[in-house]
């Protein structure tokens, strides 16, 4: 698959691997492919996101998903769901983090039977979102798989990154507008 891939489209996977080493996470996972499409200021999902207002905000996306990494995956709409309930999400992990650490929840801490310094290997989340950009490419009959495949299957599957995105403005609606419409789609 990944002879498909073009050079931006490599680079995300590089940069992916990249952040899951920088963290100590121990593979690399879906919000790691969206943090390297974040990076990239050349290619469509580059242009995509700037031309939906989120080149501006990449550093609020970032905190969004190091905060949605921290509470064990929950999302701000699960977090305000469970509030509804009376279950106080950033408290628990406030305490979680007194007694275990920093990031006790987030399930990134490579440490002991982790890969360490090895190299990291994608998660199923990943794979999964690859497989999407692929499946995507071959339904427009694309003879590639670019970068902004990667960040359409991010858009659509559902998953923590999809949802950060969407917490901002970008849906799948409005990439595929942007992508393959006029150009003049508003976020949302």
């Amino acid at each position: 698959m990944f002879e498909r891939f073009t050079r931006d489209a490599r680079a995300v996977v590089r940069g992916a691997v990249e952040h899951a080493e920088r963290t100590g996470a121990r593979s690399v996972d879906a919000g790691h492919l969206l943090l390297a499409l974040l990076d990239r200021d050349a290619g469509r999902a580059a242009s995509a996101l700037a031309a939906l207002g989120l080149d501006g905000r990449r550093e609020e996306v970032r905190r969004a998903l190091d905060e949605t990494r921290r509470h064990a995956g929950l999302s701000r709409a699960d977090t305000d769901a469970l509030a509804g309930l009376g279950i106080d999400v950033p408290d628990l992990v406030a305490r979680v983090e007194r007694d275990h650490g920093v990031g006790a929840l987030s399930g990134d801490r490579g440490g002991e039977g982790g890969r360490g310094a090895g190299r990291r290997g994608l998660d199923r989340d990943a794979k999964d979102t690859l497989e999407k950009a692929l499946r995507l490419a071959v339904a427009r009959r694309d003879g590639h798989i670019g970068d902004e495949h990667i960040l359409l299957a991010l858009s659509i599957r559902p998953g923590v990154p999809g949802e950060v995105l969407a917490d901002h403005g970008v849906t799948h609606a409005s990439l595929m507008r942007v992508l393959h419409g006029d150009g003049q789609a508003q976020a949302g």
